[in-house]
């Protein structure tokens, strides 16, 4: 199974571009992982949300495989205890699924559509945290989540 993140934009900050790189590195060691920055649509002060989710989505629609599961991050979507997502997780790899692209929107957040394409919704907090921030953090969770699927020590029950 391969695993891959799209997200809007670039990180910004040294310490999210560096704990990226560990957990990704750390991911690495269970499955292939590819992480693809698609380019933030550009608002200035009268930005209209709605137009910057439409051209963050089609971009971000236009690269997903057509076979893929997709797991969408949203602020609504369904909240998870990190032993669910390692369950989802396990049904995915036994199932036999070949990719899943996991997408992170930007600071307006994802698309209608781009929702629609979801195979599953996922909040990884009922708070609003930074788009930089949820690729570190889901980075972490899926790290997670595998070594809970091997039995290895790193998840505390």
């Amino acid at each position: 199974m391969k695993l891959r993140l799209a997200c809007v934009g670039k990180l910004a900050e040294s310490f999210t571009r560096d704990g990226v790189a560990e957990y990704a590195q750390r991911v690495k060691r269970y499955f292939p992982l590819q992480i693809d920055e698609h380019k933030e649509e550009k608002g200035g002060k009268k930005a209209d949300p709605r137009y910057i989710r439409a051209c963050e989505g089609t971009r971000l629609l236009a690269k997903i495989p057509s076979g893929a599961t997709v797991v969408v991050l949203d602020e609504n979507g369904r909240q998870q205890r990190s032993t669910e997502l390692a369950d989802w997780m396990e049904t995915q790899m036994s199932a036999g699924t070949g990719e899943i692209v996991w997408v992170i929107g930007g600071a307006y957040g994802l698309s209608d559509a781009v929702k629609a394409r979801a195979n599953l919704l996922l909040s990884l907090s009922a708070m609003t945290l930074p788009h930089q921030l949820v690729r570190l953090l889901l980075l972490e969770q899926l790290y997670r989540s595998l070594t809970i699927i091997r039995h290895e020590p790193y998840h505390n029950p």
